[in-house]
């Protein structure tokens, strides 16, 4: 009886053996297949599924991240640059054709979700600084844009200035619909969020010296407004990509001077 239960028992741990090993594969080909799936994505769309992104709920988190910067792909209006580098201004329209896959971001703005992870890793390493930074503005749909323009022509108006004039002095500031980049989802106004606490040139002293590594450059910057079209704007950052950033950087010129 006893040989019986000693040949019972070494029956039950080979079964268990064998069944943690079964286990084991099984995990093994699991997370193959969520790497396969990654690799498809990144392949067919130039970024990572939506559901395969950090908690989009709270993307702004102490969590590290690897800065790579999204993949470089041609833009759908057969440009023969990359969809960073689309450019937009008061001379040149969004394209019609041109579609925006959007991440939404905790406080309710959103962006280009190819832009996503290294917007994350900047507000990060600025964090870890002690800089206390929040996204003011970014994507703005058609409505959006309108809606500013108008308040900022009403406001103009309400100084005395007449129709022409306020539309003058507005389109300086909010960019008429279609020639705006924030519709893009490829630029970001970025403030202190509290501005009591912490001077927002703090911040934007930062940026200037350290937003290209992540593939951001100050999109208006100061004695560039005729080449822009657009006053200086301290705040306004937009995703280029790593290579056209160092590059814009180095040389100190816009992004129109770089595309040229």
């Amino acid at each position: 009886m006893n040989e019986q239960i000693k040949r019972q028992k070494s029956h039950n741990k080979k079964q268990e053996k064998h069944f943690a090993l079964i286990t084991k594969i099984s995990i093994i080909v699991f997370l193959c297949c969520i790497l396969l799936i990654a690799k498809i994505g990144v392949q067919l769309f130039g970024s990572v599924p939506d559901s395969m992104l950090p908690d989009v709920r709270n993307p702004f988190s102490q969590t590290t991240h690897a800065k790579e910067m999204p993949t470089e792909t041609p833009n759908g209006s057969g440009s023969e640059t990359g969809w960073q580098l689309i450019l937009v201004n008061h001379s040149n329209p969004i394209p019609e054709d041109y579609q925006v896959k959007l991440t939404k971001l905790r406080n309710n703005q959103s962006v280009d979700s190819r832009i996503y992870p290294a917007l994350q890793d900047m507000f990060d390493d600025m964090r870890e600084a002690g800089l206390m930074p929040v996204i003011s503005s970014s994507y703005r749909t058609t409505q959006k844009q309108q809606s500013l323009l108008d308040e900022k022509i009403a406001a103009y108006k309400k100084e005395g200035y007449s129709d022409d004039e306020a539309e003058k002095l507005a389109g300086k500031w909010v960019a008429p619909p279609g020639t705006s980049e924030h519709q893009l989802g490829m630029a970001v106004d970025i403030t202190s969020l509290d501005r009591n606490e912490q001077n927002p040139s703090v911040i934007w002293k930062w940026l200037l010296e350290n937003s290209y590594k992540y593939g951001f450059i100050l999109r208006y910057p100061e004695g560039k407004e005729d080449i822009t079209g657009t006053i200086y704007e301290p705040w306004h950052f937009r995703y280029v990509g790593g290579q056209a950033a160092r590059e814009i950087m180095e040389q100190g010129i816009c992004l129109e001077e770089y595309l040229e």
